[in-house]
């Protein structure tokens, strides 16, 4: 089958990440995985897989550019992300801070490695989350990753216009409550199902709805 785009997606090794890399291959592009340790599954879908690089380090994020100098990106997915609850009562520093890196700053820090691979048709799609919705926040808690997800949808925005010039559009994209370990497996929809209807979400991205907030059932979700 030739391929249709190159996809790359960060946060592969499993979830939402793995089946993003799945899906891909099935539709007949080209998947490079980026991840800090490949799993058996990924491994064995016959992707290009580039180990050893957590997205918060800078480093090792730097050292992708090279590894895309003639390589061009259609869609490149900004996937990686961890979770924590903490609340005022039961704070851990450690762990907002973390989130932030992890969550907000790093898929800027990709994106901007990787920016030289982007051309005028590419999408970069941002895995954000309704929990960054301040208007959506009934409930409280989850100190950290609310913060790290509405930071991650403030600069969504600002790349979409940065990047719209250069005929790049952006996407911001809840995933659902998704049956994902980093949830203990306790959502409402599988990872196929998500990836699946976010796959559908970045084909419907253009320049025209660049940097607009979604669910991944295609309702337009509230700042």
């Amino acid at each position: 089958m030739a391929t249709v785009g190159h996809v790359v997606v960060t946060g592969a090794n499993r979830g939402i990440g793995f089946e993003f890399c799945r899906q891909y291959q099935a539709l007949g592009y080209q998947v490079t995985a980026i991840v800090r340790t490949p799993s058996e599954a990924l491994l064995a879908l016959g992707v290009t897989v580039i180990a050893a690089v957590d997205v918060a380090n800078a480093a090792q994020v730097a050292a992708l550019t090279a590894q895309f100098n003639d390589k061009p990106i259609d869609i490149l997915i900004n996937n990686a992300g961890i979770f924590h609850n903490e609340t005022l009562s039961n704070m851990d520093f450690t762990a907002l801070e973390r989130q932030l890196q992890v969550n907000a700053v790093a898929p800027i820090r990709v994106t901007h490695a990787l920016q030289h691979a982007l051309k005028p048709g590419s999408k970069v799609a941002m895995i954000t989350s309704r929990m960054g919705s301040i208007a959506d926040n009934g409930s409280g808690g989850y100190i950290g990753y609310r913060m790290s997800k509405a930071a991650l949808n403030a600069a969504g925005v600002s790349l979409a216009h940065e990047l719209k010039p250069r005929g790049v559009a952006v996407a911001l994209l809840h995933p659902g409550f998704v049956q994902t370990q980093m949830v203990n497996f306790a959502g409402d929809i599988s990872a196929e199902q998500s990836a699946e209807r976010l796959i559908s979400r970045i084909s419907e991205l253009n320049l025209a709805n660049s940097g607009r907030f979604w669910h991944s059932n295609g309702d337009e979700l509230p700042w």
